[in-house]
């Protein structure tokens, strides 16, 4: 049953938040078209920029522990557990690095929004054959030098409960590839924000966990327990 809070919501929810969320949205991509034969990080404080604007008229409270385990200049891949659509809001507005994104194909030909992730120098991933899987790997390693890292969701997709779903192995056969650091990340509380669609959008607080880094290169050959002491890092950082 819904409470007094709720419907006090809806009309602030669909009269300033959704509208403005459409037209912010709008001039962040028009912005990043503009902005991107330069070449330079500006993508990121756009995304940085959009993320928090929303997030501040939602709102969204976030606690953020462990800023201190990223260290400036290095490049990672970030793990972070799925719950909602709001995971990336956080991530671009909250997490203290410059990323990328890790994106099938397919999304390359999305209208607009594939234009838009191209321009910004996002990451797709081609499986269609072992040799554009390699091509594809390649042009990774190109990207993430310097400081930039990828962020992947190894769950594949969101959690309805919020309790971690199986993780993929493609996502760390991948990292291994890079030969890059993992910091897995826990993202706790989202799902209470947004569930499966934007009819169930409400404020509240959330935590982003940012743990200590694992070195790939020391579980070589021990692939599983990569995957496993990745999945334990994420669990131990929810509320219990």
């Amino acid at each position: 049953m819904k409470n007094l809070a709720y419907w006090f919501y809806q009309p602030y929810k669909w009269i300033i938040v959704i509208p403005l969320f459409g037209i912010e949205t709008v001039l962040c991509t028009l912005l990043i078209l503009i902005t991107a034969p330069f070449r330079t990080k500006i993508d990121g404080k756009i995304g940085e920029m959009w993320a928090n604007i929303l997030r501040f008229i939602v709102p969204m409270r976030v606690e953020v522990i462990g800023k201190e385990n990223i260290a400036k200049g290095e490049s990672y891949i970030f793990a972070a557990n799925h719950q909602s659509a709001f995971d990336i809001i956080l991530i671009y507005g909250c997490l203290p690095a410059y990323f990328k994104w890790i994106m099938k194909e397919e999304l390359r030909h999305a209208p607009v929004l594939g234009k838009a992730c191209e321009k910004m120098n996002h990451i797709f991933i081609d499986r269609s054959s072992a040799r554009a899987s390699y091509r594809s790997i390649q042009k990774a390693k190109e990207i993430l030098t310097g400081g930039t890292s990828v962020v992947i969701f190894p769950e594949g997709t969101r959690s309805r409960s919020g309790k971690l779903l199986p993780f993929k192995s493609g996502a760390f056969k991948m990292a291994e590839s890079l030969d890059l650091p993992i910091i897995p990340v826990t993202i706790d509380g989202t799902r209470n924000i947004m569930g499966p669609s934007i009819s169930t959008l409400m404020p509240g607080k959330v935590r982003l966990v940012i743990h200590k880094p694992i070195d790939v290169k020391s579980y070589a050959e021990r692939h599983a327990e990569l995957v496993e002491a990745t999945r334990n890092a994420i669990e131990s950082g929810f509320n219990k």
